[in-house]
C-alpha cells in the first residue's frame, strides 16, 4: 500500500466523535483524524513489517500514521538515530506509549535509552524513559534484578516531577518493576516507602499508589508471589 492509499483508508474510519473521545482521555488531537486503535492494529497486521513505509508514514506527521508506523517498523532494524529522532517528535502520551510498547522496548537499545531519556527536561522524552522501564519489566527476559535495582536511584530522583504525564510514568515504572518477581516486589515496596518521605505532592502520590498495588494480597497472588 502507498502512503496516500493508507491515509485515505484511515480517514474512512476516522471521525470527529472519536477525536473528541481521544481528547477526553488527554490525547493531544494535533494532526489527528480520530481512528480507533483496533482498526490501526488490524491495518498494521495486513501491511506487515515494512521499515521503509514506516519511516515515510512517520514523516507525514499525521497522528494515526505515526501510530501505524510504530506497529509496522521492525525493532531489529531500528537504530539509535531513529529512536532519537522519533522521541523528539512525541507530543502526546499515546504516541509516546504506543511507540515504546510496540517498538522501542524490543530494540537492543531500550535499557540504555530508558536511562538516558529519564533525565531529559522535555515532558514526553522523559516520560518515554520511564515507559521503557515499565515495559522492560514486562517484556525483557534478559535483564537481571540488578539491572532494575540500578534504576531505583533514577526513579527516586525524578519522583518529584509534578507534571502529570511524567509522574504517572514514574509510578508505572515502579509498579511494573515491583510485579516482576518477589525479590523486586520487596525492594520496590522499600523504595516506595523512601519516596513517600520526600516533600513533594508528586512523590507522595507515586509512592502511595505504588504501595497500594504492590502490597495488595491480590497482586501478590496473581503474580505467584505467595
Amino acid at each position: 500500500m502507498e502512503i496516500n492509499e493508507i491515509t485515505s483508508e484511515l480517514k474512512k474510519h476516522g471521525s470527529s466523535k472519536n477525536l473528541e473521545g481521544m481528547m477526553r482521555f488527554g490525547i493531544n488531537p494535533i494532526n489527528g483524524i480520530g481512528v480507533p486503535i483496533p482498526f490501526i492494529r488490524k491495518l498494521a497486521k495486513q501491511i506487515g513489517k515494512n521499515d521503509e513505509l514506516a519511516l515515510k508514514l512517520w514523516e507525514t506527521k499525521i497522528h494515526e500514521n505515526r501510530l501505524l508506523a510504530c506497529m509496522i517498523s521492525n525493532p531489529v532494524n531500528v537504530t539509535k538515530s531513529q529512536m532519537n529522532k522519533w522521541v523528539k517528535d512525541f507530543y502526546s502520551w499515546d504516541i509516546c506509549d504506543q511507540v515504546c510498547n510496540n517498538l522501542f522496548v524490543f530494540t537492543p537499545f531500550a535499557y540504555e535509552k530508558a536511562v538516558e531519556w529519564s533525565s531529559n527536561e522535555k515532558e514526553f522524552i522523559k516520560r518515554a524513559g520511564f515507559v521503557l522501564m515499565a515495559t522492560l519489566a514486562v517484556h525483557s527476559k534478559n535483564l537481571s534484578d540488578i539491572d532494575f535495582i540500578n534504576l531505583f536511584p533514577i526513579i527516586k530522583k525524578e519522583s518529584n516531577d509534578e507534571r502529570n504525564f511524567v509522574k504517572k510514568a514514574v509510578n508505572w515504572a515502579l509498579r511494573q518493576i515491583g510485579k516482576r518477581n518477589i525479590n523486586l516486589n520487596n525492594k520496590s515496596v522499600s523504595l516506595a516507602e523512601e519516596i513517600l518521605q520526600i516533600n513533594s505532592k508528586a512523590a507522595k502520590w507515586i509512592a502511595k499508589d505504588a504501595l497500594k498495588e504492590l502490597t495488595n494480597p491480590g497482586t501478590r497472588i496473581r503474580n505467584k508471589f505467595i
